[in-house]
């Protein structure tokens, strides 16, 4: 791999054919067989465009998926998608329709197979793939059966765990669990959110990553971010416990965020994946401002250490937007390593 590799942070924009664009929870335009081919093709989209970006550990971009956590729910017994209810998540900043889990979980089958197993046939790149972690998940349903967000948390952890293993034995070779609940719940993310991680990762020898960050570019998390301040300093928290982890990589925001670049010495002995692309505007960097971020970086990690990456996922975007912003990463990578190696 090349000094500062570059990959993405999951998801990717949706083609219009396949489901309704600039949407979070985009309704697809299609129906069974189609609908399965549709996937497939978005899929071999996405690889190629970022491999054409410059892209080094490339990503299936969440393409057969409407949601980064309903996406694997779908496969769980035990969730009842019929009875959906409005709850607060990430500590209510914002409502949401979710389905209830009404018994004890289990895997129905594989959850990711297909998309794994396509994305690996077609790249010779490091392969990336991302699930929700179990904070997350337990923050995105309302709960019937368990009564103890620990004690669920810990039962969604085994079933990432039995994908994660499945998806190593794939070919894949980076898995990411998405925590964006990890900047909100701070104690608890010492307290057990840690502990459900490393459930998740049990007996994998492939790399870990995590993937914590404010939210996608929508107006709820825009408008909570208003409100914290000209510093961000909640990653100060839990990048210590983190930095003691088992966890391979973790994965933040930086370009354009109020986090105080500073804090990437607390994540002392990982590997970092320096979120230098902004998903929450449609204004595209230039390699220079790429370059720029990655630099500041070096000052607190090592140049080895660091990975750039897009701050979150791009679903919700313009396809011609992201795709942009993508090639800005490649090529502003590409100048870093000219300037800092």
């Amino acid at each position: 791999m090349p000094l500062f590799p570059t990959t993405i942070a999951g998801s990717l924009p949706k083609p219009a054919w396949l489901a309704e664009p600039n949407r979070l929870w985009p309704p697809w335009r299609l129906s069974g067989a189609a609908l399965e081919d549709a996937k497939r093709d978005a899929t071999l989209l996405a690889l190629k465009l970022q491999e054409d970006c410059g892209v080094d550990i490339v990503s299936d971009g969440e393409e057969s998926r409407q949601h980064f956590v309903h996406g694997f729910l779908e496969s769980v017994d035990g969730i009842d998608f019929a009875r959906k209810v409005e709850i607060g998540i990430r500590a209510d900043r914002y409502k949401a329709m979710v389905p209830t889990v009404t018994s004890a979980l289990r895997l129905k089958s594989r959850v990711h197979t297909r998309e794994a197993r396509l994305a690996r046939a077609h790249t010779r790149h490091k392969l990336k793939f991302t699930l929700p972690g179990p904070m997350t998940i337990v923050d995105t349903v309302a709960d019937a059966h368990y009564g103890d967000r620990v004690k669920m948390a810990m039962a969604f952890a085994d079933l990432l765990n039995t994908e994660a293993r499945a998806l190593e034995a794939d070919g894949v070779d980076v898995i990411q669990f998405d925590e964006p609940a990890f900047n909100v719940y701070l104690r608890e993310v010492e307290e057990w959110g840690i502990d459900a991680l490393h459930r998740a990762i049990e007996g994998l020898t492939c790399t870990t990553a995590v993937h914590i960050c404010y939210g996608y570019g929508i107006k709820a998390n825009l408008d909570w971010k208003a409100t914290l301040g000209s510093e961000w300093r909640q990653y100060e928290a839990i990048f210590p416990a983190l930095a003691r982890s088992r966890i391979g990589q973790v994965s933040i925001e930086c370009r354009n965020s109020r986090v105080p670049i500073a804090l990437l010495k607390l994540l002392h002995g990982k590997d970092v994946q320096v979120g230098v692309i902004d998903v929450a505007n449609e204004q595209v960097e230039t390699a220079d401002e790429v370059a720029a971020v990655i630099g500041e970086a070096t000052n607190y990690l090592p140049k080895e250490a660091i990975i750039a990456g897009t701050n979150c996922g791009m679903a919700p975007m313009r396809w011609d937007v992201a795709f942009a912003k993508l090639a800005a990463l490649g090529k502003g990578a590409e100048l870093a390593r000219k300037r800092f190696q």
